[in-house]
């Protein structure tokens, strides 16, 4: 069975260094953005190797930064995001305070 969702995807995402990218894509199925107040990337899995599935685009499972104009009730509303560094942080560049 496969659950069909209407969520917003990750429409770049520049951290090469992710499981999940190829290409400047996110491939994994869903992502989870922050850890309550930073809008960091809970899904990074740091790997010299990459996923080999790369038919599916990810889109954002939840956001648990509560100061995020996008947030609704742990789900993000924004209608895509891009993931990248912010300094030496991987975040959501998305990412906009209330």
């Amino acid at each position: 069975m496969k659950i069909t969702l209407d969520i917003p995807v990750v429409s770049e995402c520049s951290v090469s260094e992710c499981a999940y990218n190829v290409n400047k894509a996110c491939h994994a199925r869903a992502i989870t953005i922050g850890d309550g107040v930073h809008p960091g990337c809970d899904t990074y899995l740091g790997s010299a190797g990459h996923t080999k599935s790369v038919q599916q685009s990810a889109g954002v499972g939840a956001c648990k930064v509560i100061g995020c104009r996008y947030n609704g009730d742990y789900e993000c509303n924004a209608e895509s995001i891009n993931v990248g560094y912010r300094e030496s942080q991987i975040h959501c560049l998305t990412y906009q305070p209330r």
